[in-house]
């Protein structure tokens, strides 16, 4: 057998056949994993604060999407420390590609919900401004994004720019040919990015096991010759840590890399989804019992770093932001037709153009018709 090149020799002792990385056990007490360093309290009390404010918006949004004010809403119960410690890892002049699933990152970079929400309102594609936030549109293909995050991620370096990239990835987005082409491309050119997966056991109602026979999703990696790693994706700190380390790594060179975040979807796969039909609910309730916001609060009021008082205060600001969302969507918002033709091309074709016109001269018709 022909002996193994150097550095992929070296990325068998990568990536990890045991337990994925882990700071803080599911009963809260520390579990500290080799390479990665505990934050300072303050860092461990922001982590705590962002994900008290997501579970509240989850919840939230989910009512607003029983309530008709959402048209539909993937939400990120269970999840939300995977997305919380990985938006937390970058920094302002870094890019973030989300999936439909990442509502919750959106919120977490900094983006009013609002705007977040545009998309599952079906009011806009992407209400937000991509530039101002360094974060692309919500994508609903799947894997799609990783082409995008590596070609952003090599141009930046082309240009000299100080820039990392972070992409969100679920498990069924790996069986797609776009992340396979992305991770090629961004091993072959060091790309600067983290393909952050979250393995929630689901792609929608297929089983991880109809996905692949790979030890791990993060096994992988090796293919392209780039390092894999796993973490435990209920662990908001560990996740923070292990994304961070991997995002000064990349932008010192080393590349790209493949976090694996081991996780489990709470919810539907959306609101038109009913999960009943594939999954019982014996088998959610192992993951319950590792609840991401439960650990990390279980693991503050021990060491003395969260008191009563200031568990209240962060309970009640996370009520405050949900209560204004909940006010900013009461209002339905008056579509613009003219719109539909917005961004479509960046020259509008012919065909284009006699359609918009077609619709206004319907859209005055019906205002002069109208009682």
């Amino acid at each position: 057998m022909t002996a193994l090149a150097p550095h992929l020799a070296g990325l068998l002792e990568v990536v990890p056949f045991g337990e994925p990385a882990c700071l803080i056990a599911p009963d809260g007490s520390p579990a500290g994993a080799p390479g990665l360093e505990m934050p300072s309290d303050g860092r461990l009390l922001e982590l705590y604060r962002r994900l008290v404010t997501a579970r509240r918006f989850d919840r939230l949004a989910t009512t607003l999407t029983r309530q008709g004010r959402l048209a539909v809403y993937p939400s990120a119960g269970g999840q939300e420390a995977c997305q919380v410690g990985a938006v937390l890892a970058l920094r302002p002049q870094d890019w973030m590609f989300p999936t439909y699933r990442e509502t919750v990152a959106l919120i977490t970079r900094g983006i009013p919900a609002v705007e977040a929400l545009s998309l599952l309102r079906g009011e806009w594609h992407c209400g937000y401004d991509p530039q101002q936030w360094r974060t692309a549109p919500q994508c609903t293909p799947l894997a799609t994004q990783a082409l995008h995050a590596v070609g952003l991620g090599f141009a930046a370096r082309l240009k000299g720019e100080d820039t990392a990239v972070l992409v969100f990835l679920g498990d069924g987005a790996t069986s797609e040919g776009d992340a396979n082409v992305a991770l090629n491309f961004a091993a072959v050119y060091e790309v600067p990015v983290v393909f952050f997966i979250q393995n929630n056991q689901y792609a929608i109602s297929v089983p991880l096991s109809k996905q692949t026979r790979s030890p791990t999703l993060a096994h992988r990696a090796l293919g392209y010759g780039i390092g894999g790693y796993r973490v435990d994706g209920n662990d908001v700190v560990a996740v923070q840590a292990m994304v961070s380390q991997l995002l000064d790594e990349g932008r010192s060179g080393a590349g790209p890399a493949v976090v694996e975040a081991i996780t489990y979807r709470m919810e539907a796969h959306t609101n038109a989804d009913d999960a009943a039909r594939y999954r019982s609910a014996e088998e959610a309730q192992p993951w319950v019992e590792r609840d991401p916001l439960a650990r990390l609060e279980a693991y503050l009021l021990n060491r003395g770093v969260l008191d009563q008082a200031r568990h209240d205060d962060i309970a009640a600001a996370a009520e405050r932001f949900a209560s204004s969302v909940r006010t900013a969507l009461a209002t339905d918002v008056e579509p613009d037709a003219a719109s539909l033709f917005a961004h479509v091309y960046s020259r509008p074709t012919a065909l284009l153009e006699a359609e918009s016109a077609w619709l206004a001269e319907q859209m005055r018709f019906a205002r002069q018709e109208a009682p």
